[in-house]
């Protein structure tokens, strides 16, 4: 009995220290392996790379305010520079003309105080530029009519050419290139034998010209006019046609911008602007309506072109009148063919001797 009761306390020992005792928790790195988010952020490798992650922010954080500091600097030299040029160029402006003994020449400024002297000057300056940008570049864009025994026509047709003769269109494939309107061949070849055309056009000269020489090998357009023969409005570049040196009673203008002939809209014809379809037969019917204005021998355009103004599509109210006309005429045709007496009759007195 004894035996038993050392053997059971025993047991009971080993059981309580066994429970006593912490189970031995799995391996962190083992955790680590299996779950990454788990792992422990005292372990070396890790403390390592969080330090070159913490050195490498840093160091794009120091570079990012050189860079700061660098373009800090550029902006300040250019604005000291640009202040600079600035002053220079007032001086500049401020200062009398010299002659080719580098006298200075005297001018109406030249007897105010050098502060109003100075600031005339100046004021003089920029007004000229100011004139210079806005203002078309000659007084006379055009060169006195022809006298003869050179013919010179009687009227004067002065086209856009962007959207009336030709169409920008750009593609992937080509880039940039410009699609010919339907009928502008045979629109020049029959105008440009009754008007003196012009094209003019806010375009710059290095676009309009190598266009203008593909469009019109045969030299039907007389004149060009480009961006700097225009006057500069609110925005707007406006063709000035009190420069054309031309009378404007025989000026036309067809164009499909109402603000680039608003100085001078009772010269103009607006037509829709074009956008590169192919259906399009605006050109054959203006050769009609402008051939008319010729046969017509009409004394001032602008009144024709005043009378098509009202009408929100002049072209298509020119067919209309020229369909009445047409009826009005066979109407009238046959009206006299019907009151003229046959020949027989209308001779036989005379023949007789009677009258």
């Amino acid at each position: 009995m004894a035996f038993k009761t050392s053997q059971l306390t025993k047991l009971l020992a080993a059981n309580k220290q066994q429970e006593a005792t912490p189970k031995d928790p799995a391996s962190p790195q083992l955790l680590s392996k299996l779950f990454p988010q788990t792992a422990v952020s005292d372990q070396p490798e890790v403390k390592e790379e969080q330090e070159k992650q913490k050195q490498q922010d840093e160091e794009e954080k120091k570079e990012q305010d050189k860079q700061w500091k660098r373009m800090k600097l550029g902006f300040y030299v250019f604005g000291l520079s640009m202040g600079g040029m600035g002053i220079w160029s007032l001086y500049e402006m401020a200062q009398p003309e010299i002659d080719s003994e580098g006298k200075e020449i005297e001018d109406e400024y030249s007897h105010l105080p050098t502060f109003d002297r100075y600031k005339s000057r100046i004021l003089k300056n920029f007004n000229y530029y100011q004139k210079f940008v806005q203002e078309p570049s000659a007084d006379k864009l055009l060169p006195d009519p022809l006298k003869y025994p050179y013919v010179q026509p009687k009227y004067t047709l002065v086209l856009e050419m962007k959207d009336v003769l030709v169409h920008p269109d750009w593609t992937y494939q080509t880039g940039w290139r410009f699609k010919k309107r339907p009928g502008v061949d045979q629109f020049l070849e029959q105008l440009g034998r009754l008007f003196e055309v012009v094209v003019y056009t806010a375009d710059h000269g290095m676009t309009v010209f190598p266009v203008l020489d593909a469009l019109d090998p045969n030299g039907f357009i007389m004149y060009r006019l480009v961006r700097d023969a225009t006057h500069f409005v609110d925005g707007h570049h406006v063709k000035s046609l009190d420069r054309l040196n031309r009378d404007l009673s025989k000026v036309i203008v067809i164009d499909w911008n109402q603000h680039s002939t608003k100085f001078h809209p009772e010269n103009s014809f607006n037509i829709p602007r074009w956008t590169g379809n192919d259906d399009d037969t605006t050109l054959f019917d203006l050769v009609a309506f402008l051939k008319t204005i010729v046969t017509a021998d009409v004394d001032d355009v602008r009144e024709v072109m005043v009378y098509y103004k009202q009408f929100a599509d002049p072209i298509e109210q020119f067919r209309e009148n020229q369909r009445k006309l047409l009826e009005q005429m066979e109407e009238k045709q046959k009206e006299e063919q019907h009151k003229a007496p046959s020949i027989v009759k209308k001779w036989t007195p005379s023949f007789l001797g009677h009258k």
